[in-house]
C-alpha cells in the first residue's frame, strides 16, 4: 500500500441500493487502501438490497457495517471527502443535474442494467452476477492505470474506454 492520500471514488445511482453498492464494495476491496470508494444515490431509496449483500457475499467481498443507501447531497457538503474520480452506473443518474462536487472531480458513465426489479427471483441473482462482473472487470481495468501520474484528460478517455470494452 501507498503511503500516498488515498484516491476518493463516488459510485452514483437513483437509488443506491444495488449497482453502485456493488461498485462501492468491488473499488474498496480491489483498490487494496489504494482506493477509498463511496456511494450515493439522487434518489436514495433507503434500503440497499438483499440481493447486492448476497451477491458480495458469495464473492467473499467484504462490505463495512456501516452501508446505506444515501443522498449524493452527503458528497456535496462541506466537510465531506474531496473526490477524485465519480462514476454514474446508471443512466438516471448520468442525465440529472449532480450538485457541484468540491475539487471538481473526474466523472465518467458506466452504465450497468439495473438488476433490482428483474423477476423472477432466479433471473433477479443471475442479473446481480452480471452487473457484479461488468463492475469487476471495469474497476480492475482503472485500477491497473497509473492513475497517480495520469493527466485528467486521459484518465476521462480511458475511462471511457474501459466502458466501452467491457459491453
Amino acid at each position: 500500500m501507498s503511503t500516498a492520500d488515498p484516491i476518493n471514488v463516488l459510485i452514483l445511482c437513483t437509488g443506491n441500493s444495488a449497482r453502485s453498492i456493488l461498485g462501492e464494495a468491488l473499488f474498496n476491496h480491489l483498490g487494496q487502501g489504494r482506493v477509498r470508494a463511496f456511494s450515493a444515490g439522487s434518489r436514495p431509496s433507503g434500503i440497499v438490497n438483499p440481493v447486492a449483500l448476497e451477491t458480495l457475499a458469495r464473492h467473499s467481498v467484504p462490505l463495512p457495517s456501516e452501508v446505506r443507501s444515501k443522498s449524493w447531497d452527503e458528497f456535496a457538503a462541506p466537510g465531506a471527502p474531496k473526490l477524485d474520480y465519480i462514476f454514474t452506473v446508471c443512466a438516471s443518474a448520468a442525465g440529472e443535474t449532480c450538485p457541484i462536487w468540491p475539487g471538481h472531480p473526474t466523472t465518467a458513465h458506466w452504465g450497468i442494467d439495473d438488476p433490482a426489479h428483474v423477476e423472477p427471483m432466479e433471473a433477479r441473482q443471475a442479473a446481480f452476477q452480471v452487473a457484479y462482473a461488468a463492475l469487476e472487470k471495469r474497476i480492475k481495468a482503472f485500477l491497473a492505470l497509473d492513475l497517480e501520474s495520469m493527466s485528467r484528460q486521459d484518465i476521462v478517455a480511458a475511462a471511457r474506454l474501459i466502458h466501452e470494452a467491457c459491453q
